[in-house]
């Protein structure tokens, strides 16, 4: 199969990317939109091999990366220097940081209290590795329907036993690629978010215990 190029790749016809800009703009959650390079938007789009039309093409064209909900989740871009990483290096496509990929996922997105979005490539549907249970757990969204749900959706539904009463504040101020570690840890009976006391620690340490349990 012929890899195409990124200028192939740009459907300036149907890119995805202004719909994509409402919608977090008419949404309910907070966010931060970070602006991708335009070389790197470009390589991120020819490694992926996605168009614009899609979310996920758009999403790696113009976005370097998105902070979700207070910092709560970052979305991979094609890399800025507020996150860490990007479409590629996580995954492998170019390695450029020290990262153990999966086989059958695209990693998409990490949160704060060590958990990870990826695309299954079988189903094209994205699933959560969830750090109160240790397994990938099916959301039954396609790509395109979780970018609405993070846009709109009740993130603080989905994320309650994980926080605490001043989650917001201690999550604005974690710096680029730390998350919190929970002691006793979210999989353990005693864990939670309320009960658990708390530790800032690299993303890549939450990712090896992923990589361990997949």
């Amino acid at each position: 199969m012929s890899v195409l190029s990124a200028q192939e790749l740009i459907d300036r016809d149907n890119h995805a990317w202004e719909e994509i800009v409402q919608l977090f703009a008419e949404g309910t959650n907070t966010y931060t939109i970070w602006p991708a390079d335009r070389s790197e938007g470009e390589e991120t789009l020819r490694c992926l091999q996605v168009s614009t039309r899609s979310y996920l093409g758009a999403i790696a064209y113009e976005a370097g990366g998105i902070c979700l909900d207070h910092g709560w989740i970052t979305l991979l871009g094609a890399g800025s220097t507020e996150v860490y990483g990007d479409l590629r290096s996580w995954n492998g496509l170019q390695s450029q940081l020290p990262v153990k990929t999966l086989t059958g996922k695209l990693l998409v997105a990490y949160d704060a209290a060590g958990g990870f979005f990826a695309l299954d490539t079988t189903d094209g549907q994205i699933c959560y590795f969830a750090p109160d249970t240790l397994e990938w757990e099916a959301t039954e969204l396609t790509y395109s329907e979780w970018i609405n749900w993070l846009a709109a959706g009740n993130l603080q539904q989905f994320y309650e036993t994980f926080r605490w009463q001043n989650w917001k504040q201690q999550t604005e101020q974690l710096e680029v690629g730390q998350i919190f570690a929970y002691y006793p840890p979210l999989w353990t009976a005693e864990g939670g978010g309320e009960t658990s006391s708390k530790q800032v620690v690299p993303v890549t340490e939450a990712w090896q215990l992923a990589l361990e349990k997949s």
